[in-house]
């Protein structure tokens, strides 16, 4: 028996990464207060405030309670204040473990992509060398569009070919000599 996983095909790993997907889309709707911000700057745009200690909003909601002249007409009750501060406190070890999850998909997705890449880097390896063999000869295309495909050839400027061509010259004449 072969210590290789089994091989799933790309479309079942499409049709399993939909599914994912739909169940996110689906937790969207079970989480309450769920706002979804407009432009990217929003979250930056709220932090400053956002930031401010937990104590402190404790503190103001003690003198709503007790100071009639300190509540405004559309203002949020103190009881709405404390449940908005219990909801980010509940949430925020919710929302760090989804980054968590998040950062460890996108390493399994570089970590697959390592794997693969090394695979695929090791038999151009292999190409490369077969290939200056007489009979492996055959595999020289194969190696240029591997090349080309890889990205890695370089343009070689006039005065680096004329350089090339004449160390060529100078070689096979040598031996001659």
């Amino acid at each position: 028996m072969s210590t290789k996983e089994t091989v799933v095909s790309t479309t079942s790993h499409t049709e399993a990464v939909q599914a994912r997907l739909q169940e996110l889309r689906q937790m969207r709707e079970l989480i309450p207060r769920l706002v979804i911000p407009a432009s990217a700057k929003e979250r930056s745009r709220l932090n400053g405030v956002a930031s401010v200690p937990t104590a402190f909003v404790e503190l103001t909601t003690v003198s709503l309670a007790n100071e009639q002249s300190l509540v405004r007409g559309a203002a949020a009750t103190p009881a709405e204040i404390r449940d908005l501060m219990a909801y980010a406190i509940a949430y925020a070890p919710f929302a760090d473990e989804l980054e968590a999850f998040a950062q460890f998909v996108r390493y399994s997705v570089t970590y697959a992509r390592n794997q693969a890449a090394s695979e695929a880097l090791t038999a151009y390896a292999l190409a490369q060398r077969l290939a200056k063999r007489p009979e492996g000869a055959h595999l020289a295309p194969h190696v240029a569009d591997m090349r080309r495909a890889l990205g890695r050839v370089r343009r070689l400027s006039a005065e680096e070919r004329q350089r090339r061509a004449e160390a060529k010259e100078a070689q096979t004449a040598a031996p001659e000599s």
